[in-house]
């Protein structure tokens, strides 16, 4: 299972800043939190699925809850690098699909418990329906290094994303991977926790960027009527200062055997210091995930 929780990683860095985001570790949105860093020296493909309940990016979320549905494809090579794809659905929005996703990068390991990875990711969205808080960058690189304590794996995380908005961002993670010693039908499957804290430190320009094209859905958010007495989007908040964003904790409890795993995690999110035309409050984000690992 060790093979496992890598493309749990690639799919869940990504996310982490999606829980959206595919990440290389996020994450992403995302995924997606069995989180390890053992590099992969065998060709393998994997494939899942993931339904979350809320976009969130680096920390801040849209005016308006956006449910969705997300695949995933990855081939990991032997060498160490990885490309995937993943096309993603708004339930209850047109089109089919809102947004593609994709991405190469490279798995590494400094020593037995020093380990990383590199990736650049390009998101793809239908610019018409565009919805999400997310739509306002197009391009993500993502360097991570993380160090296993025993006891404990942190995470250190820098993101650079660019498109119609420049932003830069640090993520710092702490978590403990627990599995179970017994099965639970039969001796091939066990249950797996890995329960984790999250900051988040960064520059803010999407805010402003997302904000000043969806005036439409921040003015009803506020309660004002659309095209009426329309405020500057963000008047006088400086989104380019680099600061903290969010603080996190996230509960993932994943059923895992051979080939396949499935995990419900339940994360709680504090925004600090958000500013703009979002009114982000503290939320719980609920996810479903389910991920299946072919060997060649």
């Amino acid at each position: 299972m060790k093979y496992f929780f890598i493309l749990l990683l690639i799919i869940g860095n990504a996310v982490n800043a999606a829980d959206l985001r595919l990440p290389v570790v996020r994450g992403a949105t995302a995924h997606i939190t069995a989180d390890t860093d053992t590099v992969i020296r065998k060709k393998s493909i994997s494939v899942g699925a993931n339904y979350g309940s809320d976009f969130q990016f680096f920390g801040r979320t849209g005016p308006v809850t956006y449910p969705y549905l997300s695949m995933y494809a990855i081939y990991n090579f032997k060498s160490g690098f990885f490309v995937y794809g993943s096309p993603v659905q708004v339930i209850g929005y047109y089109p089919l699909i809102d947004e593609i996703d994709l991405g190469a990068g490279y798995l590494f390991k400094y020593s037995k418990k020093f380990s990383g990875s590199i990736s650049y990711n390009r998101f793809l969205f239908n610019d018409d329906e565009a919805q999400v808080i997310k739509s306002a960058s197009s391009n993500d690189i993502n360097f991570k290094n993380s160090f296993d304590w025993k006891f404990a794996k942190s995470s250190v995380e820098f993101d650079y994303l660019f498109g119609d908005a420049n932003d830069y961002f640090l993520t710092l993670n702490t978590s403990k991977y627990i599995e179970t010693d017994w099965g639970v039908f039969d001796d091939k499957d066990y249950l797996s926790f890995n329960p984790t804290i999250s900051a988040i430190l960064g520059t803010q320009n999407f805010v402003g960027r997302y904000s000043s094209e969806h005036l439409d859905r921040l003015n009803i958010n506020n309660g004002q009527i659309p095209g009426l007495a329309v405020p500057p989007a963000f008047p006088h908040y400086n989104n380019g200062r680099f600061n903290a964003l969010n603080y996190s904790v996230k509960i993932p409890i994943a059923y895992n055997r051979p080939h396949y795993t499935f995990e419900a995690s339940w994360k709680y999110s504090i925004p600090v210091n958000v500013e703009g035309e979002l009114k982000n409050r503290h939320e719980v984000f609920f996810n479903l995930t389910f991920y299946y690992l072919f060997f060649k």
